[in-house]
């Protein structure tokens, strides 16, 4: 992805105790917050450093975020398909998007999937390109710390392209 993954501080107890820190509202935000960071973020980063390196970071953020939500969050000991359903039912309890994967070619080490109301981007205008960069870092991060192997993940429908689905292509690198 071209930065240095192992120059990064981030650990998941960074995220703090939610329980202590916020005994009143909990630990859900509503939609419109988290992408006024997420947007205000970009803007700021695609003036600052140009579009190309924000994206690059965000999709670097997004593998970092995966790699610690898979180690913390999910069981990576599990089959393939008992990992997807479990990962499928935690981004909806998280109320991240709802998944389901199209298509599986474990031989090449290909996936296609989709994220219906996904956080991201269900719901934006139409913006002419794909906006979820942080996703497919996400979920190459998350493929990586299931498998300890390293995929591509590119989005190819998104909600900004007219689609009303994210649909993300997941293949090996070589």
């Amino acid at each position: 992805m071209g930065m240095d993954k192992g120059t990064y501080n981030f650990s998941w107890e960074d995220l703090g105790d939610l329980e202590i820190g916020r005994p009143n509202l909990g630990d859900m935000t509503s939609v419109v917050c988290y992408r006024l960071m997420e947007y205000t973020f970009k803007d700021v980063l695609c003036k600052e450093l140009g579009r190309e390196k924000t994206n690059e970071i965000f999709l670097a953020a997004g593998r970092l975020a995966g790699e610690q939500f898979c180690k913390n969050v999910l069981n990576t000991e599990l089959s393939f398909d008992a990992f997807i359903a479990e990962l499928g039912q935690k981004l909806i309890d998280l109320k991240i998007g709802v998944l389901r994967i199209e298509h599986t070619d474990e031989a090449n080490g290909n996936i296609t999937l989709t994220v219906s109301e996904d956080l991201d981007c269900s719901g934006l205008p139409l913006y002419g390109e794909t906006v979820c960069d942080y996703d497919e870092g996400f979920l190459a991060g998350i493929l990586y710390a299931y498998t300890d192997r390293e995929f591509n993940v590119k989005e190819v429908d998104c909600w900004a392209t007219g689609d009303r689905t994210c649909r993300f292509q997941a293949s090996l690198k070589e």
